[in-house]
Order: C-alpha cells, then structure tokens, then sequence
C-alpha cells in the first residue's frame, strides 16, 4: 500500500484530536506514517499506535522548537523526498496551511487547502471543500507530484485501529533559512477546562446581541453546561467584549463542530464563512429577519436573556 504521511500536531507531546482524524483518513487512502516534530515522541508513540500509524518518523531537533516554521518544512521536504509518499496530510492551522505551502513549492507537488473530506479516487485522493461561504462543495485532486492535503478540524470522526508503530529517528541538516528568525519569548495561553475552539465537538457564540462584555458570561455558562468551546463574532470582539482569538469567521477561526449554537449573531457573510460547515446549527436572535435563520438547522426567535438562563437549566436538568 501506499504511504501517506501525517503531520502530529502536538503540545510537548500530548497529541491533539485533528491529528487522528488526519490518521483516520489516511487509513483511506493507504498506510498512516506519522511525522512527529519536537520533544515528547516517546508519549505520543503510543496514541498515533492506536490509531494506525504504522511508522513513526521522528525529528527531534531544537530547531523546531527554537525557530519558525521552515525547520517543519525541512524536516517534512527531508522526509517526503525519502518516502516518496502518495499523499501528505496537514492539520489546517495558521502553521499547517503555512508548513503545507511551502513544502509543496520544495516538491513541485499540487496543494489542496482546507479541505473536510478525502476520499481515494483513480487519479489519487479526491477532496471536499466548501467554497463560496460552504454555498457550493467542490471536489478536487492534485495533478502534479505527491498530494498535499491540508484538513480542516472536525473533517471526520476518529477511529482506533492498533498497530504496533516502527519508530525512525531522522537526521536533518536546516537550511540558513530556517534560523534566520529566532524566537525572543513565549508567553504561554491561559489554562481553561473548554476545549480549544478549532478541535470542540459543540461551540456556543455570542455576537452583538450580547450587548456587552460582562454579558458573556451567559455564553460561557451555556458552553460549561455543554461541555463546549467559546465563540464570539467579529462585532463582539471588536466591541472588546470577548477575545480576539474566539472569533469565528472569515478572519478569525474557522470551524466545524457538530453543533454550533449562535446567539445573538445576526448572519453577516464574513461570520457564516466560518461556521457554515458546521453538522447542525441553531440560533437564538430576537429578530425574525436576521439573516442567521436562512441557513440554521434549528431557530429561536426570542430574547436570548430570557431563552439562555433557560437552557442552561434544562442541561443542568437532564443531566441530573
């Protein structure tokens, strides 16, 4: 069978949940090899074993916890021209998609960004991707050199498949390039028991109709009930109210959770760009009008300070 390569994308070890989606799909197309980049393979072995990876290529160098990006994409480039793999497999972060760009100029091979699913095909692994604000589906394939696919989280559900991994440490000689910007200092993210906004399975969001940053907190006792991610729209965290790095939309975050819960969020195009592949929607806005109910799977027309509190009682409730 062919190889497809996986990029882990990993915190000091601890592998995230679109790194066995990626695996998962793989398993379509051919046999997962798995490349881990940094410090914490010895952990991380384990967990890309049980969900199929049949090798694991290790690079576990400095510079790729020292520097940029581009120590990834030699290290990737190193590795892919070894393997010659049939497919290269990427999370579709701001880093993946910039890891995933530049390797395919290194390889001359075709890019697909952003894809939410990958199917194998005749002429190599066929892609879903949503264009247009996920108005249209549009399926692709790379024409040139090995198919360099970069996957948005939530693409499909992970699915175990133990295999015992042969582990392969590399050796990579960096490029100047790769050092020619050093990182000074690094201020860690705030610790939350939320999960993070990209890999959630349910994301509540708040937009204009929050009226306020002290407001939020509705939100996020809404997403607490549900085990969720917080999202907020772009008027919401441009009013201040709630961090920039929640925001759903064009130019924030995307996402594809299985269920997003839109409250106060009129529909603008920019914020439906970014949940719109979501599995189900639903929206709660006291404007019958608001543009949000034209695409949602589930609408409340109602004041969202009188149908929220009762929700999160009713959560509460089922759950016992």
């Amino acid at each position: 069978m062919a190889e497809i390569l996986v990029l882990v994308d990993h915190v000091d070890g601890a592998v995230r949940k679109p790194t066995l989606e990626l695996l998962t799909l793989a398993r379509r197309l051919g046999e997962p090899s798995a490349v881990f980049l940094g410090r914490g393979a010895d952990a991380a072995t384990t967990v890309l074993g049980e969900f199929g990876a049949r090798k694991v290529y290790v690079v576990d160098a400095p510079e790729v916890d020292a520097y940029l990006v581009v120590p990834a994409v030699d290290a990737m480039t190193r590795i892919a021209r070894t393997a010659e793999p049939a497919a290269i497999l990427v999370p579709s972060s701001r880093d993946g998609k910039e890891i995933a760009a530049r390797l395919a100029v290194r390889l001359d091979s075709g890019l697909i960004t952003d894809a939410v699913d990958v199917h194998p095909g005749e002429s190599g692994p066929v892609t879903e991707q949503s264009a247009f604000a996920a108005t249209y589906l549009v399926k692709a394939h790379v024409t040139e050199g090995a198919a360099i696919i970069t996957v948005k989280p939530n693409a499909t559900t992970p699915e175990p498949a133990p295999a015992a991994p042969e582990v392969e440490h590399v050796t990579v000689e960096f490029s100047a390039a790769a050092t020619g910007v050093t990182v000074l200092s690094r201020t860690p993210r705030e610790k939350s028991d939320r999960p993070g906004l990209t890999e959630a399975d349910i994301v509540v969001s708040g937009g204009r109709g929050v009226n306020g940053a002290e407001n939020f907190a509705l939100i996020e006792r809404v997403a607490d009930a549900l085990g969720a991610a917080v999202g907020a729209s772009r008027a919401a965290v441009d009013s201040g109210w709630y961090p920039h790095s929640h925001q759903v939309g064009q130019t924030g975050t995307q996402v594809s959770p299985q269920l997003y819960l839109a409250a106060g969020i009129s529909g603008a195009i920019q914020h439906r760009a970014g949940m719109q592949t979501s599995r189900t929607i639903v929206a709660v806005n006291k404007d019958e009008e608001a543009p949000i109910f034209d695409l949602v799977d589930h609408g409340v027309v109602g004041d969202l300070f009188k149908v929220l509190p009762q929700l999160a009682d009713e959560i509460a409730r089922r759950k016992g």
